[in-house]
């Protein structure tokens, strides 16, 4: 069950990560990563690792676009 709520909260902040990408949007990672490590947290609690790996690819995504945009684009 945790799996199956680790992939719903990664699915919805891969979404808004891709939203994130428009210029001038990039300050929404400021919420999306948070987000996805409450995803990360109740994938790690869970036995399988489906969750827990969309969520760490979200959070990479989130942080590699917050470095290019300086954290605030």
């Amino acid at each position: 069950m945790l799996n199956i709520a680790s992939l719903v909260i990664g699915a919805i902040a891969l979404v808004l990560a891709v939203f994130a990408f428009i210029p001038l949007l990039g300050w929404a990672n400021w919420v999306i990563v948070p987000v996805a490590v409450v995803g990360l947290a109740l994938g790690a609690m869970s036995n399988s690792t489906s969750g827990r790996n969309l969520n760490i690819v979200v959070i990479v995504i989130g942080v590699i676009r917050l470095m290019l945009g300086g954290g605030i684009i």
